[in-house]
């Protein structure tokens, strides 16, 4: 594999873990507004009077015993001076997972389909926070199957599994075989050309940006 130089270098941390989160959606809001609160030095007194909200509702809203408006989330927001939505950074939403067994992908109908490629799906997790949408399939061509180009927008990568295959990319190609992998702007006009080896299998990652 060449190694290119001037590229960006990688900024995440796949073994970073984050600050452990509230599960508890007042409890939550209640640690934002204590700890936000306290970094600014302000007492009980001081962030109530802001408010207009009695110490003794604003100790219930901090120790997470209440669920306050969102009229209140907002005051105490304002009064803060941070953005409302950061009373909500401290509570764990539900993470989309989802297990597929070996032949239990949902095949599926692609463009590709009409030109002899199977497709099966092999999850699939809707909206998100991410900010992008992520398809993985595992393709099957035969001898029955014939060639055509795709052009889609977002990033795609292709790992084979089995077979052998020179595979179009914009104006180059690449022979492709059991191990090989390509990564690639999917917006390029892109295919298999010529299947060498059957039967075709291969694992297609197409992410792309999500339309809330």
């Amino acid at each position: 594999m060449e190694k290119k130089t001037g590229t960006a270098p990688l900024r995440q941390n796949p073994h970073a873990i984050k600050e452990q989160r509230e599960k508890n959606l007042e409890v939550a809001i209640g640690r934002q507004v204590r700890e936000l609160r306290k970094r600014q030095r302000l007492t009980g007194a001081d962030l109530a009077g802001m408010t207009g909200l009695s110490v003794g509702m604003l100790s219930k809203i901090e120790n997470g015993v209440i669920s306050p408006s969102l009229n209140t989330i907002s005051a105490l927001a304002n009064a803060l001076k941070v953005p409302l939505i950061q009373l909500f950074s401290g509570y764990e939403e539900t993470r989309g997972c989802m297990h597929v067994k070996a032949g239990e992908g949902a095949e599926i109908e692609r463009e590709g389909t009409r030109a002899g490629l199977q497709y099966n799906l092999l999850g699939h997790i809707g909206s998100n926070n991410s900010g992008v949408v992520v398809e993985p399939y595992l393709i099957t061509l035969d001898e029955n199957s014939h060639f055509q180009t795709f052009q889609h927008e977002g990033i795609e990568f292709l790992y084979i599994l089995e077979g052998k295959v020179n595979y179009r990319h914009g104006d180059q190609r690449y022979l492709l075989e059991e191990g090989d992998s390509l990564f690639f702007d999917s917006d390029a006009p892109h295919g298999p050309e010529e299947i060498t080896s059957l039967p075709l299998r291969y694992l297609s990652i197409i992410t792309y940006p999500q339309t809330r």
